[in-house]
């Protein structure tokens, strides 16, 4: 299956480069079936970004399954779990290829059904949690998908790319709604550090090239309809909060996969903010670079966990450098990707994204955010090599690591090559003519200072907590950093024990409400209006006497 995905690859990309050569497209319709005026069509587009896209998500689901083929036991659970990473595939094929938002919906609710079903595998109650936290994240987006298919119905047309008038601003709002929930922005963001419970080769796709890529990619699809709206400089500012929420996190983080985690959701906010800005091309290339060096990155600390006896603290870990040098060689060289060291294919996009904000005509203070965003994945990244490359090592004598599952190499050399040279290419390719860029000398070198500033963070955290003094550790405000911001309180325990006691309560009330209007309440209404009545039928002269004058009174008022 993972030869299949690699040729499905190579296809892809041959297809790519003869739509860009000749700038055209292909549109594939199925008449399903027809009643009266309507006619309901099964389409697919294709053109040189989604066959691009799509050959990207099959070489790197080609590689993880060849990875887990090593990693994973081969048991009876393993031919399930390859099954579910093809039906995660062909989601990921129907939401990239699909014009139509009705079968769009196929694909975008297959990824989160099917995530769902992956981050659980291994049953117990961390996975069912994080599990039930993603699924239930993603319903509201998926629920903000349906309402915009609703809209889309008064404009005649499902097919979004052939809309020639201008979309609603409440369409608009759907749509990103629905981005930002599958991107995990913020206030959406816990879900993706906790589907860190999913086994590593899940991580490696989903949380590089599939599931959270699938937000940005929509928005790329919409950019052209979207640019004159006001709410993207609102989209633009949470994506920038979401970067430096989850650097900061990121920096303070133990967990070794939560830390690649969250520097995966700090790229998603970057993507978000660069297609704010206009830049749809950059932002997709950046998509792309990301997916392979992240992929990549999950890979080699799946490799890493795996050799210290399964922990994932990295405090726990050290010296892997000796221990795994292969695989601690492409770790730092993924690494240096995704901090934007030159050349590598991670530093072309970030490099001009920054460039392009630099040029824009924005406050001082988005500057600062821009350096701080470059500076702290520097931190982060160098951070989390320190403690598992660098340092004296924490593991048990009884453990060992060494690099002879040639399985596991092999799988990461197509991604290493596209690591090391896909930034160049997919700038030659995607942009040939891009716009002038005119800078001065020191905002030139901001973004490369920028970047060696945050490596001096992380090897000065890193060493001032390695001689012993617990200062950073033991600072209280750090722990808002820690829990991303209170995040997880506020979509997991917090919002879910409020809304069990709103619900509890409503039930209460719900309860109340059918007795009184059932039953027994219209037994009560009627048993007391008898009685009311039976009252004024007995031969009573009080009754008869003031009957009398009420009725003398008003006639008198009448008169």
């Amino acid at each position: 299956m993972s030869l299949f995905m690699l040729l499905m690859a190579f296809v892809f990309m041959v297809i790519s480069l003869n739509f860009m050569n000749f700038n055209s497209s292909l549109l594939v319709e199925w008449d399903i079936f027809s009643s009266s005026s309507k006619i309901f069509l099964f389409n697919f587009y294709m053109d040189w970004m989604s066959t691009l896209f799509f050959s990207f998500v099959a070489l790197i689901s080609g590689s993880v399954l060849y990875f887990s083929g090593s990693y994973m036991p081969m048991n009876s659970k393993f031919r399930g779990f390859m099954i579910l990473v093809f039906m995660f595939v062909l989601s990921m094929f129907f939401m990239v290829f699909s014009l139509n938002l009705v079968s769009m919906m196929l694909g975008w609710d297959g990824l989160g059904i099917i995530s769902y079903i992956l981050v659980v595998f291994y049953n117990n109650e961390k996975s069912n949690s994080a599990g039930m936290l993603t699924v239930m994240s993603n319903r509201i987006g998926d629920s903000a998908l349906l309402l915009s298919v609703a809209y889309f119905m008064e404009m005649s047309s499902w097919n979004y790319l052939l809309l020639d008038e201008c979309l609603d601003v409440m369409v608009v709002s759907l749509i990103i709604m629905a981005a930002m929930t599958k991107s995990a922005q913020i206030p959406f963001s816990a879900w993706l550090p906790a589907a860190m419970a999913a086994p590593t080769p899940v991580s490696a796709l989903v949380h590089s090239s599939t599931l959270v890529t699938a937000g940005v990619y929509l928005l790329i699809r919409f950019s052209d309809l979207m640019q004159d709206f006001k709410i993207l400089s609102v989209l633009m500012y949470l994506g920038v909060l979401t970067t430096l929420m989850s650097s900061l996190s990121a920096l303070f983080e133990p967990d070794f996969k939560k830390v690649v985690a969250l520097s995966t959701l700090s790229q998603l906010g970057i993507m978000v903010m660069t297609l704010c800005m206009g830049f749809g091309s950059l932002a997709f290339i950046h998509l792309l670079t990301h997916a392979v060096f992240k992929a990549l990155l999950f890979m080699c600390s799946g490799k890493v966990i795996h050799s210290v006896g399964d922990y994932q603290d990295a405090r726990k870990m050290g010296g892997e450098i000796f221990n795994l040098p292969i695989t601690s060689a492409i770790m730092v060289l993924s690494s240096y990707a995704l901090c934007g060291v030159p050349f590598l294919s991670g530093f072309y996009s970030k490099d001009l994204i920054i460039e392009y904000s630099l040029m824009g005509d924005m406050f001082f203070f988005n500057y600062c955010l821009y350096m701080l965003i470059v500076g702290l994945s520097s931190s982060y990244s160098f951070r989390l090599l320190f403690l598992s490359m660098i340092s004296f090592t924490n593991q048990n004598v009884s453990l060992m690591s060494d690099e002879e599952d040639w399985v596991m190499l092999v799988s990461k050399f197509g991604l290493l090559v596209m690591s090391l040279l896909s930034g160049a290419l997919l700038m030659w390719v995607c942009m040939s003519s891009s716009n002038m860029i005119s800078l001065g000398y020191m905002f030139k070198w901001m973004a490369f200072i920028s970047m060696l500033m945050g490596v001096v963070v992380g090897v000065w955290i890193c060493v001032w907590n390695k001689k012993g003094n617990m200062f950073l550790t033991n600072l209280k405000f750090l722990e808002i950093f820690m829990i991303m911001w209170n995040l997880p309180m506020l979509s997991g325990m917090k919002f879910g024990f409020s809304s069990m006691s709103l619900y509890l309560s409503l039930v209460k009330l719900d309860l109340g409400w059918l007795e009184v209007f059932s039953g027994a309440g219209f037994y009560k209404l009627f048993s007391s209006s008898s009685l009311f009545l039976g009252g004024w039928n007995l031969n009573n002269i009080k009754n008869i006497l003031m009957i009398f004058i009420i009725s003398l009174m008003f006639m008198e008022l009448v008169i």
